[in-house]
């Protein structure tokens, strides 16, 4: 499954639009995580507890997404996005979403 941001892939046609796809995660803070993340602000510096939290919560929206492509046997899914909002205090969702589509190679 080819996945960019662009609307376009380099060296594909785009035959068929198959619709918006999506994929979504909601993590909420661990306590735990959180006095380690605490401790790291005071100090300064990146949060990594957080970073993790985050990278994983994009990689699971991504592969969500991805299968909502390919049951609609998609070849690709173009002019991805990825949106974040608070759903309640200390909880996050991460959307990822594109719009999936059949493609063939471009002949030279």
């Amino acid at each position: 499954m080819i996945v960019v941001t662009t609307p376009t892939i380099a060296g594909m046609r785009v035959t068929q639009s198959l619709g918006l796809v999506r994929g979504n995660s909601i993590r909420a803070r661990h306590l735990g995580k959180d006095v380690q993340a605490f401790l790291r602000n005071l100090a300064g510096g990146e949060i990594r507890e957080y970073t993790k939290m985050m990278a994983e919560a994009r990689e699971q929206a991504i592969d969500r997404m991805i299968e909502e492509a390919e049951c609609l046997n998609a070849d690709a899914v173009v002019s991805v996005r990825f949106q974040t909002a608070e759903v309640m205090s200390g909880a996050a969702e991460m959307l990822c979403y594109g719009t999936a589509v059949r493609c063939k190679r471009e002949e030279s």
